[in-house]
């Protein structure tokens, strides 16, 4: 039986008609898709629980992004009313970028933040983040399982651009959930950025256009299948239709740029489960 990557789609709120749009573009072209992922920026309109109280977003299996240096594990009374007020049963734990804007910040990791809302929220799904470029393979394989033993129930990848550290990953994680993150990176000055800021790792295959990350992507579809695996696609400046549409054919019109293959497969899948999954997550 063929396995069916669970697949999440992380929307960035630039501001609230951007998303809005986007949440009724993917709701109506994508009903297979029924999980978005939203991140905290300090610089942005909508912080990630706003923006999951957004009409466009109800229906839809809502993970928010939790940084866990905005925190205090003492005190998580007000974090907990508030995931409570807005139904959301998913989060997603990460350290955050240090915050410009004087906001207070916390020494709490995010270890401590997994293992403080699961004693707290034992039904919540808390999901932790696996960052391959930050440190040794070793050392981040390491923080991985003290997440997971924190009691994360998966890991969601810095995007990656190359099967073969999926595969590393993969067999150092064995039995561990993984969400691996597709992106693309349509520029030189892109490229820079991410190799820059995020220390990323590019095959030498690879080039800096909308083409290759979307064929990228369609293997990263393929491998999910093979290795009981899943996804999670953060288009980057890039309409739905453009980078999603040609990996997963929207609803009522598009190909796959190929004609067949992986894409048609995974999207007659996703259509046969958005009739009996409630979430995009299992």
């Amino acid at each position: 039986m063929t396995h069916i990557p669970h697949i999440s789609v992380e929307l960035v709120p630039r501001t609230r008609q951007s998303i809005e749009a986007e949440l009724q573009q993917l709701k109506a072209l994508w009903p297979g898709i029924t999980t978005v992922n939203v991140p905290d920026l300090d610089h942005l309109e909508l912080g990630s629980c706003e923006s999951c109280a957004l009409p466009g977003a109800q229906g839809l299996t809502r993970i928010p992004h939790l940084r866990s240096s905005r925190v205090d594990v003492s005190d998580l009374g007000r974090l907990l009313r508030r995931l409570d007020e807005l139904e959301l049963t998913e989060v997603l734990v990460v350290r955050g970028d240090p915050p410009k804007d004087g906001r207070p910040v916390h020494d709490t990791s995010s270890v401590e933040l997994i293992r403080a809302l699961k004693a707290a929220r034992p039904d919540l799904k808390v999901h932790a983040a696996l960052d391959p470029y930050r440190q040794s393979l070793q050392d981040e394989q390491l923080y991985a399982l003290k997440k997971i033993e924190a009691g994360a129930a998966s890991l969601f990848t810095q995007p990656l651009f190359d099967t073969r550290l999926m595969e590393v990953f993969g067999e150092m994680l064995p039995g561990v959930p993984i969400y691996w993150g597709i992106t693309n990176v349509s520029t030189e000055r892109s490229k820079a950025y991410w190799v820059t800021r995020n220390r990323a790792v590019f095959p030498k295959s690879f080039e800096p256009t909308l083409e290759w990350c979307t064929a990228f992507a369609r293997e990263a579809v393929q491998h999910a299948q093979e290795t009981h695996s899943h996804l999670y696609f953060m288009p980057i400046r890039t309409e739905l239709r453009d980078f999603l549409g040609a990996v997963i054919p929207p609803a009522g019109g598009g190909t796959d740029p190929e004609g067949q293959g992986e894409s048609g497969a995974v999207n007659g899948v996703l259509a046969d489960q958005s009739g009996r999954q409630a979430s995009a997550f299992g």
